[in-house]
Protein backbone atom coordinates (compact mmCIF):
# COMPACT_ATOMS: atom_id res chain seq x y z
CA UNK A 1 0.00 0.00 0.00
CA UNK A 2 1.57 3.68 -0.81
CA UNK A 3 2.58 5.61 2.08
CA UNK A 4 0.19 8.88 1.83
CA UNK A 5 1.21 10.98 4.40
CA UNK A 6 2.01 13.16 2.08
CA UNK A 7 -1.74 13.95 1.24
CA UNK A 8 -2.35 14.64 4.73
CA UNK A 9 0.02 17.89 5.11
CA UNK A 10 -2.29 20.97 6.12
CA UNK A 11 0.02 23.31 4.72
CA UNK A 12 -1.46 21.45 1.12
CA UNK A 13 -4.87 23.31 2.04
CA UNK A 14 -3.60 26.70 3.27
CA UNK A 15 -1.22 26.29 0.05
CA UNK A 16 -4.77 25.87 -1.80
CA UNK A 17 -6.16 29.00 -0.31
CA UNK A 18 -3.15 31.28 -0.86
CA UNK A 19 -2.92 30.08 -5.14
CA UNK A 20 -6.51 30.86 -5.26
CA UNK A 21 -6.00 33.95 -3.84
CA UNK A 22 -3.36 34.80 -6.60
CA UNK A 23 -6.52 35.15 -9.11
CA UNK A 24 -7.76 37.67 -6.94
CA UNK A 25 -4.19 39.80 -7.54
CA UNK A 26 -3.89 39.56 -10.93
CA UNK A 27 -7.69 39.64 -11.92
CA UNK A 28 -10.21 41.23 -9.56
CA UNK A 29 -8.46 43.55 -7.69
CA UNK A 30 -6.76 45.68 -10.52
CA UNK A 31 -10.29 45.68 -12.13
CA UNK A 32 -11.96 46.88 -9.07
CA UNK A 33 -10.07 49.73 -8.37
CA UNK A 34 -9.73 50.68 -11.93
CA UNK A 35 -13.36 50.46 -11.31
CA UNK A 36 -13.33 52.67 -8.50
CA UNK A 37 -11.40 55.11 -10.07
CA UNK A 38 -7.94 53.95 -8.12
CA UNK A 39 -5.88 53.67 -11.87
CA UNK A 40 -3.19 55.22 -10.29
CA UNK A 41 -3.16 52.84 -7.14
CA UNK A 42 -3.31 49.92 -10.20
CA UNK A 43 -0.45 51.42 -11.60
CA UNK A 44 1.75 51.75 -8.37
CA UNK A 45 1.12 48.52 -7.05
CA UNK A 46 1.99 47.34 -10.43
CA UNK A 47 5.18 49.34 -10.70
CA UNK A 48 6.65 47.94 -7.20
CA UNK A 49 5.23 44.94 -6.95
CA UNK A 50 6.49 43.10 -10.33
CA UNK A 51 4.80 39.65 -9.46
CA UNK A 52 1.17 41.62 -10.02
CA UNK A 53 2.50 42.26 -13.46
CA UNK A 54 3.36 38.44 -14.45
CA UNK A 55 0.26 37.33 -12.81
CA UNK A 56 -2.02 39.51 -15.23
CA UNK A 57 0.27 38.64 -18.24
CA UNK A 58 0.04 35.16 -17.85
CA UNK A 59 -3.31 35.42 -16.14
CA UNK A 60 -4.99 32.09 -18.18
CA UNK A 61 -2.19 29.91 -16.91
CA UNK A 62 -2.73 31.37 -13.00
CA UNK A 63 -6.32 30.46 -13.69
CA UNK A 64 -5.59 27.10 -15.07
CA UNK A 65 -2.59 26.06 -12.19
CA UNK A 66 -5.29 27.68 -9.72
CA UNK A 67 -7.82 25.26 -10.46
CA UNK A 68 -6.32 22.30 -11.15
CA UNK A 69 -4.15 22.83 -7.26
CA UNK A 70 -8.68 23.34 -6.22
CA UNK A 71 -8.89 19.99 -8.25
CA UNK A 72 -6.35 18.38 -6.30
CA UNK A 73 -7.40 19.43 -3.30
CA UNK A 74 -11.32 18.36 -3.74
CA UNK A 75 -10.07 14.86 -4.49
CA UNK A 76 -8.55 14.77 -1.05
CA UNK A 77 -11.53 16.42 0.70
CA UNK A 78 -13.64 14.13 -0.78
CA UNK A 79 -11.53 10.67 -1.83
CA UNK A 80 -12.51 7.18 -0.91
CA UNK A 81 -11.65 5.07 1.95
CA UNK A 82 -11.13 7.87 4.56
CA UNK A 83 -11.29 7.08 7.73
CA UNK A 84 -10.79 8.44 11.31
CA UNK A 85 -9.57 6.90 14.14
CA UNK A 86 -12.42 4.84 17.04
CA UNK A 87 -10.82 7.10 19.84
CA UNK A 88 -13.53 9.49 20.91
CA UNK A 89 -11.04 12.92 21.23
CA UNK A 90 -9.05 11.25 17.89
CA UNK A 91 -12.57 11.49 16.30
CA UNK A 92 -13.47 14.35 17.58
CA UNK A 93 -10.42 16.18 16.17
CA UNK A 94 -10.55 14.19 12.73
CA UNK A 95 -14.03 15.35 12.13
CA UNK A 96 -13.16 19.19 13.05
CA UNK A 97 -10.71 19.12 10.56
CA UNK A 98 -12.51 17.59 8.33
CA UNK A 99 -14.95 20.45 8.45
CA UNK A 100 -12.53 22.84 8.64
CA UNK A 101 -10.50 21.38 5.55
CA UNK A 102 -13.86 21.91 3.77
CA UNK A 103 -14.29 25.28 4.33
CA UNK A 104 -10.81 26.53 3.17
CA UNK A 105 -11.53 24.11 0.20
CA UNK A 106 -14.82 26.06 -0.61
CA UNK A 107 -13.32 29.93 0.48
CA UNK A 108 -10.89 28.86 -2.46
CA UNK A 109 -13.19 27.93 -5.18
CA UNK A 110 -14.95 31.14 -4.22
CA UNK A 111 -11.89 33.65 -4.99
CA UNK A 112 -10.67 31.31 -7.95
CA UNK A 113 -14.55 31.98 -9.52
CA UNK A 114 -14.09 35.70 -8.33
CA UNK A 115 -10.96 36.01 -10.46
CA UNK A 116 -12.63 33.70 -13.42
CA UNK A 117 -15.58 36.04 -13.70
CA UNK A 118 -13.70 39.30 -13.48
CA UNK A 119 -10.98 38.22 -15.85
CA UNK A 120 -13.15 36.50 -18.62
CA UNK A 121 -16.97 37.27 -17.53
CA UNK A 122 -17.25 40.76 -16.92
CA UNK A 123 -16.51 42.61 -20.06
CA UNK A 124 -18.96 40.52 -22.27
CA UNK A 125 -21.40 41.26 -19.99
CA UNK A 126 -21.14 44.59 -19.10
CA UNK A 127 -20.90 44.81 -23.38
CA UNK A 128 -24.00 42.92 -23.37
CA UNK A 129 -25.87 45.34 -20.68
CA UNK A 130 -24.15 48.63 -22.48
CA UNK A 131 -23.22 49.74 -19.22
Amino acid sequence: MPDNNILEKPYLKWLTLFIASGTLLCCALPILLVTLGFGALVASLNYNIPGLVFLAEHKIWTLIIAALILMALAWLNWRPNQHCPVEPDLAALCQKSKRLNKRIFWLSVIIWFIGFFTSYLLLPIRNILEL
